[in-house]
């Protein structure tokens, strides 16, 4: 089976209301047609910093303007698509919301929400953006 390797970025982003902390979380179809919700990422373009990345994914998948406070560390895992094997490597970053509006997604998305940290971190479909997500709860509380 061919492989091939994807490096994308992406950001938990958060905000505080009322001394509360909420997360962002963006829902799209799995091949399925279940509704997986998850974190926003996407490629890193060809002469794009990762962090450059993981602001312009945030802003076209969710509809927010974001500002990076820190690096969380790289997802990696595999999966197959139309036959090929696909290596795949997620940089994500912690990410306060400056602006924006999560009804100004981008069509990729399903839905995007705002989920109090405890929910986000439960409804968080796939392990290793789940234990991003608690991990980033846990800084933030």
């Amino acid at each position: 089976m061919k492989t091939r390797t994807e490096i994308s970025a992406g950001g938990v982003v958060y905000r505080r209301v009322h001394d509360e902390v909420e997360i962002c979380l963006a829902a799209r179809r799995t091949r399925r047609g279940d509704l997986a919700w998850g974190l926003p990422k996407g490629l890193v373009e060809r002469e794009e910093a990762p962090e450059e990345a993981a602001l312009r994914e945030v802003a076209e998948e969710t509809g927010l303007q974001a500002e990076i406070e820190k690096d969380l560390g790289t997802v990696r895992y595999f999966y197959v698509w139309e036959g090929v094997r696909v290596r795949k490597q997620v940089r994500f970053y912690l990410m306060r919301a400056t602006g924006g509006d999560v009804s100004n997604h981008d069509d990729e998305m399903e839905d995007v929400r705002w989920f109090p940290a405890r929910r986000a971190v439960k409804r968080t479909s796939f392990r290793g953006e789940r234990e991003l997500v608690e991990r980033a709860v846990e800084l933030l509380s």
